[in-house]
């Protein structure tokens, strides 16, 4: 009986500590949003097929986390928000979405199926963040475009591309429309110099 009587109190204890430890952080899931997309023109589709692969990245952007960059010299995330996917992937299939809404190339792969193709749109994603100008955040993204043919094995062509948007607000979701329409003009001029630089070849 004494035993009992000196248990239930360390139970009661024990329970009480349970209550208030902190719960499992459930973050928010974003998808990249986008424009609609624009109907297909009367342009005549290329006679080439093009396959886009994911772009490398570094670690701390390769990932599904939300990247900031408070200081020159720090990079952190928003707590509690992350990508649907991994940057370079949603990176990859935002292009993919641009090259099928221009209505260009009909044979359009991506690195997913590793199809044959003439050429491969690759590269590296330099920067894909929030950053902050005289205390205003903008989302950055910055990506080294490289176009080869690869039956030759060879370089078509390079290009840096960099676009800035100012976020309209500073939360989250208003940091996510910004990288959504940075997003649509980074994939509209990179398929305009695509286009130029295949048929070139």
């Amino acid at each position: 009986m004494n035993r009992a009587r000196l248990a239930a109190p360390l139970l009661l204890a024990l329970l009480t500590a349970c209550s208030i430890l902190p719960r499992a952080e459930t973050p928010k899931i974003y998808t990249l949003p986008a424009a609609p997309g624009a109907r297909p023109g009367a342009a005549t589709p290329v006679p080439w097929a093009l396959r886009i692969a994911a772009p490398s990245a570094p670690r701390s952007l390769d990932n599904v986390r939300i990247a900031v960059v408070p200081d020159s010299n720090q990079i952190t995330v928003y707590a509690g928000a992350r990508w649907s996917d991994t940057t370079t992937n949603l990176f990859r299939d935002r292009l993919a979405d641009a090259f099928r809404d221009s209505g260009r190339i009909a044979a359009l792969s991506t690195d997913e199926s590793n199809l044959g193709a003439d050429f491969e749109l690759g590269g590296s994603l330099a920067a894909f963040q929030t950053e902050y100008a005289a205390g205003k955040p903008e989302v950055v993204i910055r990506y080294d475009a490289v176009l080869a043919a690869t039956r030759k094995h060879q370089i078509v062509g390079t290009h840096r591309f960099e676009v800035r948007e100012p976020v309209q607000g500073k939360d989250v979701p208003q940091v996510v429309e910004a990288f959504g329409r940075a997003m649509d003009k980074v994939s509209r001029e990179v398929v305009g110099w695509t286009l130029e630089a295949g048929s070139a070849r």
